[in-house]
């Protein structure tokens, strides 16, 4: 059976505990690779990630772009929206259809 996992700073993460989801707290930058490296290989269909600690492991995130599972998610955290959730459905978008439907343009 497959997980849903929510990863990032602890504020931002635990309510999503009474959701059903596994809150996979991270302080560090190598700590955040390790976990979701570990959480790739395990049975996880869908990770959701703070878009501040997706910004610090972008590099990361985009080696599992192509991946059929998981899908990984970028939300806001307790520190705001920065857009970089919005920027990866954009490119997801652009991707599976050839063009920018969200903006208008062409790829």
């Amino acid at each position: 059976m497959h997980k849903i996992a929510v990863m990032g700073d602890r504020d931002s993460i635990y309510g999503f505990a009474a959701l059903g989801m596994e809150p996979v707290p991270v302080k560090e930058t190598a700590e955040a690779v390790r976990k979701l490296r570990e959480m790739v290989d395990g049975q996880y269909a869908v990770i959701y990630m703070t878009e501040e600690l997706g910004s610090q492991i972008r590099n990361e995130i985009d080696r599992y772009r192509e991946y059929e599972l998981p899908a990984i998610i970028l939300i806001p955290g307790t520190s705001g929206n920065t857009g970089l959730g919005m920027e990866q459905v954009r490119r997801s978008v652009i991707q599976a259809v050839g063009s920018d439907i969200i903006f208008g343009e062409d790829k």
